[in-house]
């Protein structure tokens, strides 16, 4: 299940965000920034979000059931790519949709003071939320680089408020540099433009979010490392001839299911099997505690036996 750390990153991103939305909308009144409008809708989405990843940590938490059972840790990753959906159709769809219609009907440029000390204020509150969703994030990464550790993590909800921090912060700076070269250069063109790159910034994050989604989703596999370690783990093992087969699914951030299937060495009884079954499953436990289900298909040559 997601861990408390998870809700102590979603817990400081929708904080930072509520605050900011409030800052951003007051500013877009009275300046009338296209671009300030599309960063306030962009601060009010990422606190929905933020809402939507902590109903999926509880909906992820209840017991197995009959109809389940093998527990609703899934949900976590449907809400998220419901976050990423939304990110793309709300936050990026009506920031281009704001900025066409700033292009098509520039408003006239006002005084920015209001516009730098909100955009100031937002960079500092994002980049504390930033910060603590980087620092929940490089003790997972290990020794990966930090690409291959994204596409590898099972918490979807510690890189989801890093995908969204680091498109809120890049969204601030373009809009910085629309409301500053508007004035600049007396174009009331550049905030509209902002508006639009702020949109295309949002979309692109959300399509990453929704590809790494839809793969855990859809049934993702243990790390690699971690499968790799099942593999050593049961070739250490006497009466373990060869592994041939090592199927895990991911069934929620701390929650493995793994199928193993060995062939034993020859003229193996039931109960040597069964004695070696049991120590395998105890030495796999104790390495990897977020494996919870396993299921062994022993062979050998003179018969086969599954044990759950």
């Amino acid at each position: 299940m997601a861990t408390d750390s998870s809700k102590k990153t979603i817990f400081a991103a929708m904080g930072a965000n509520l605050a900011i939305a409030v800052t951003k909308f007051i500013a877009a009144a009275i300046t009338g920034s296209s671009a300030m409008i599309s960063e306030g809708i962009h601060s009010i989405v990422d606190t929905g979000d933020q809402l939507l990843l902590l109903l999926g940590i509880r909906m992820s938490q209840r017991p197995a059931d009959d109809s389940h059972p093998f527990g609703y840790g899934q949900e976590l990753y449907f809400w998220t790519l419901i976050v990423a959906i939304l990110i793309f159709a709300i936050g990026g769809g009506m920031s281009i949709y704001e900025g066409i219609i700033h292009l098509i009907n520039p408003s006239p440029l006002e005084n920015p003071m209001w516009n730098y000390i909100v955009l100031g204020i937002a960079i500092i509150l994002e980049g504390f939320s930033w910060t603590v969703a980087l620092r929940e994030f490089l003790p997972t990464k290990g020794k990966q680089k930090f690409w291959p550790a994204i596409k590898n993590s099972k918490d979807p909800t510690v890189f989801t408020v890093l995908f969204e921090d680091t498109a809120a912060i890049l969204g601030l700076l373009v809009a910085f540099l629309g409301i500053f070269l508007g004035h600049l250069f007396n174009n009331v063109y550049f905030d509209g433009i902002a508006s639009i790159l702020i949109g295309v910034i949002l979309a692109v994050v959300a399509v990453l979010l929704a590809r790494e989604s839809k793969g855990l989703l859809v049934g993702e596999s243990a790390n690699p490392q971690t499968i790799a370690n099942i593999r050593y783990l049961s070739k250490t093992e006497p009466r373990v001839q060869e592994v041939i087969r090592v199927l895990t699914m991911q069934l929620a951030p701390q929650e493995v299911l793994l199928n193993l299937e060995i062939q034993f060495s020859k003229n193996l009884t039931g109960e040597e099997i069964a004695l070696t079954v049991e120590s395998l499953e105890a030495k796999i436990r104790q390495q990897h505690p977020e494996i919870k289900q396993i299921f062994i298909e022993a062979k050998s040559l003179a018969a086969t036996h599954k044990f759950p």
